[in-house]
């Protein structure tokens, strides 16, 4: 037991935060001309700067690995730029932000993909889920399984991601390695099939995540570089056999790496964290670092958790939509103010950048 609390100040790395509260990457699809981040977007996330930490939503390494409409990238000089103005913006407020890089695989529709070429994956097993392409939801298209000779491709891809993340101002980024996209799939045996080096094996499986991680901490630092997994999450119709000694593993080597934080979603992304069995305890124990708790959680949770020394920072979600002063509101007791689903994919400043803070509301 500890004396502890969510508005402690907390050491990440060489970043200060001012509290253990970390917004997380959500998806909002509103992405200018080019997947460019817009002065709407640096607004929304200026607005939030009093996370202690801000994850952006999930952010494109190329042009393959999109799956969703209107998501951005950060493998153009103008996407670049772009993000330029959220990070000036964000650190103007006083706010740390890091970017969510991201690799979609076979959660993707060749309406999305360059050429209208089908999806990427580690095996050709199209996933029982739907995307948001064309203006709604439609199935995602049957994927190809990647040639050996195309990995260093992807490895590269995330190098360069993290380089352009560091010319654009941020303080770090986060490999998504999470909720059923590339590197999960290729984490887990549902999705992958393969019989060279990146299939088979707990090992195999695992090669692709830590190599883009050791890229990415090569490019930028281990102190700059997180890692987000999802050990039993069934998101995007993902499944493994063996999540408890397939991801001890993984934390026992992105330890080694001296990655600065461990992000894990606990039980089903969005969902009943009691989803599977697994003991996250195990994940702690083997992370010397920082492990950053998410998936369903709120002011007493967290803190029990972190009274408890079962986690060191918190990752809350949709709170932050509907709540710019969403620590604010956390630290006084305050209500919070619900969203609206409604606005929440696509669309302008509504739903966006126009929840009011508590004082705002209180002086309507």
């Amino acid at each position: 037991m500890s004396d502890k609390t969510l508005f402690d100040s907390y050491r990440l790395g060489d970043l200060t935060l001012p509290n253990r509260i970390v917004m997380a990457p959500l998806t909002r699809n509103r992405a200018g001309i080019g997947l460019t981040p817009t002065e709407l977007t640096a607004t929304y996330y200026s607005q939030r700067a009093s996370a202690g930490l801000l994850i952006t939503e999930a952010t494109q390494v190329s042009e393959q690995a999109q799956g969703y409409q209107d998501t951005p990238g950060i493998y153009t000089q103008a996407q670049i730029d772009g993000w330029r103005k959220v990070t000036e913006a964000v650190h103007a407020n006083g706010g740390r932000i890091f970017v969510q890089l991201w690799h979609v695989g076979r959660i993707s529709h060749v309406d999305l993909q360059p050429g209208g070429a089908a999806p990427v994956a580690p095996s050709a097993l199209r996933a029982e889920t739907k995307t948001f392409v064309n203006n709604g939801f439609a199935d995602v298209s049957e994927p190809r399984a990647l040639a050996l000779n195309e990995l260093p491709g992807i490895v590269n891809d995330f190098r360069q991601a993290a380089a352009n993340a560091m010319a654009a101002g941020f303080d770090g980024v986060e490999i998504h390695g999470a909720n059923g996209y590339l590197l999960e799939q290729f984490i887990k045996d549902g999705a992958n099939k393969r019989t060279d080096a990146y299939g088979g094996s707990i090992e195999n499986r695992a090669r692709l995540l830590l190599e883009v991680t050791a890229a990415v901490a090569d490019e930028i630092g281990a102190k700059r570089t997180g890692v987000r997994i999802s050990p039993v999450s069934p998101a995007n119709g993902i499944t493994s056999t063996d999540p408890q000694p397939q991801y001890n593993y993984i934390t026992e080597q992105l330890n080694a790496l001296g990655v600065i934080y461990l992000h894990v979603v606990e039980g089903a992304t969005g969902g009943p964290r009691n989803v599977a069995a697994f003991d996250y305890g195990e994940l702690r124990s083997r992370f010397k670092q920082t492990y950053l708790a998410n998936n369903g959680y709120d002011l007493e949770l967290a803190t029990s958790r972190l009274i408890n020394d079962d986690a060191d920072l918190f990752a809350f979600g949709r709170p932050f939509i509907s709540n710019p002063d969403l620590i604010e509101r956390l630290k006084i007791g305050a209500p919070l103010a619900a969203l609206n689903p409604a606005t929440l994919y696509g669309g302008g400043a509504e739903g966006y950048i126009d929840y009011p803070t508590l004082a705002e509301a209180n002086a309507r």
